[in-house]
């Protein structure tokens, strides 16, 4: 990190920009995304209104949107500067391409402008028009810029000096170029893992329920495989857009949660404009692979986006609803190895899919009410839950897990089974740990100890992984014995 000059220089205001500077964010995509999480038109109104200029658009999506300024992920160290700056004696402007409106709100946050300037509606604040602002209200040579970006590198050439922010090494050079003194801060390094980590490639360990149905047809070859794992990467790709979709949507609720706001794109880690290109990206990326297996495997997989995409936008907020399309989307995934590998499904295999899901998206929503009610909180923020709500979504996924028992225990007794395993009373022992781990689950979430996400906290778990071993040391028995 690059301390901030303590010296004040001969120029005694201080100009500085918002986006990627001042915030480690973009405001255009903060308001963009925040207002399609309100409305789903919204895209259509910001195509229109982009066709009547930037600043247009930018007074559209900052009038339709819902952005908290406490909450936005500001860059401490210009912060500082900004602080040292005042303590001796200089004024502050902040002066943005982003909307008044927006401007006047975060300065009105964090209290430290003398003056606040953004673009009208009419006129874009930004490269050549932020420096002729300056320059008939400072003078030439008048001010002291701070910024990012090289439409910043119009502004600089009429600055007393530079003052570059995470700036590129491209920007550093044409900012030394320029012939005035130039100082960089750096708070963060370039760097890929925000962006791998946005696409929560622990998540993936979901789409291993692609190979159930050729584990319990008994199905195994090459062909089988490699097309499994055709499906595996796809739904891994498809999910990992998703993901990024959901998580640009969830800026607002994600930065009000005490572990989601350090998210990639909540905490301003990752790019807001590269996630608004990655996400269709892999969405596409997914979907090409998955019309290799085949139309059907492809209409599966536009379901899983069309229901994920629902549930990002709409669904997630919808009490009960949220929980049974949660439950879905694991049943996509085993009805999505069965196609690609052209392997029938078996109806006990899918009801009972759907209970136990059922039971573990319930076991989500109660930990995430469990914490709330340690947080103090009563509404879930994006979510259609009260705390009071807790009792009851402990009963649906301690009950629905039961359920989903009950079949196993039906299934083991189906014909299906002698045909498929030697002694298949050994699998009886699979009901019994299923209903303990099931009392677990839940046991372990009613006191506060559960990841935000079941199955990635079962994955860690050791006792979690010892009842898996004993479900396999069952399966190999009934098919051994």
């Amino acid at each position: 990190m690059t301390e901030p000059t303590h010296t004040q220089p001969s120029a005694p205001v201080l100009a500085i920009d918002l986006d990627g500077t001042l915030l480690r964010s973009d405001m255009l995509f903060e308001t963009f995304w925040s207002s399609i999480s309100t409305t789903i038109q919204q895209p259509l109104k910001s195509v229109q209104e982009a066709l009547g200029g930037k600043a247009a658009l930018k007074r559209l999506l900052a009038t339709h949107s819902n952005v908290d300024p406490a909450t936005l992920p500001y860059n401490e160290g210009v912060l500082r500067y900004i602080e040292d700056w005042r303590g001796n004696g200089g004024r502050v402007v902040l002066v943005t391409a982003s909307d008044q409106a927006l401007a006047d709100d975060i300065a009105a946050h964090l209290g430290l402008f003398d003056e606040v300037h953004g673009s009208d509606g009419r006129k874009n604040l930004k490269g050549h028009a932020k420096a002729e602002f300056l320059v008939a209200r400072f003078g030439e040579k008048g001010f002291v810029y701070m910024g990012d970006s090289r439409c910043d590198v119009d502004v600089w050439r009429h600055a007393a000096k530079a003052v570059t922010v995470n700036a590129s090494a491209d920007v550093k050079r044409k900012a030394s170029a320029l012939g005035i003194a130039c100082e960089h801060i750096v708070s963060e390094p370039e760097s890929f893992k925000p962006y791998v980590k946005a696409m929560r490639p622990h998540q993936w360990l979901k789409n291993i329920l692609i190979f159930l149905p050729m584990l319990a047809a008994h199905q195994f070859n090459l062909e089988t495989l490699w097309q499994g794992l055709l499906a595996f990467l796809a739904f891994s790709l498809m999910a990992s857009g998703v993901y990024v979709l959901n998580d640009l949507l969830d800026l607002h609720s994600d930065r009000a949660h005490p572990r989601k706001r350090r998210r990639p794109f909540a905490s301003g880690a990752a790019s807001l404009m590269r996630g608004s290109f990655m996400a269709p990206m892999l969405i596409a990326a997914g979907a090409g692979l998955s019309a290799i297996l085949g139309e059907r495997m492809l209409l599966v997989i536009a379901i899983y986006f069309v229901f994920t995409t629902a549930y990002s936008l709409w669904l997630k907020r919808q009490m009960v609803l949220d929980i049974c399309l949660l439950s879905m989307l694991y049943t996509i995934r085993i009805v999505a190895g069965g196609t690609a590998m052209s392997i029938p499904l078996s109806v006990w295999l899918l009801a009972f899919s759907m209970f136990f899901f059922f039971s573990l998206a319930a076991v989500k929503r109660q930990a995430e009410l469990v914490d709330m009610r340690e947080r103090g909180e009563i509404l879930a923020t994006g979510r259609g839950y009260h705390v009071d709500d807790l009792p009851i979504i402990s009963m649906m996924g301690i009950s629905s897990g039961y359920v989903a028992v009950v079949i196993m225990a039906f299934y083991v007794n189906s014909e299906a089974m002698v045909v498929l395993y030697h002694e298949p009373t050994a699998l009886w022992g699979i009901c019994f740990v299923l209903l303990y781990w099931i009392t677990h689950m839940v046991m372990v979430t009613h006191r506060g100890e559960m990841h935000d996400d079941p199955v990635v906290y079962a994955v860690t778990d050791r006792l979690s992984q010892i009842c898996g071993f004993f479900v396999l040391l069952f399966v190999v028995a009934g098919v051994v014995l």
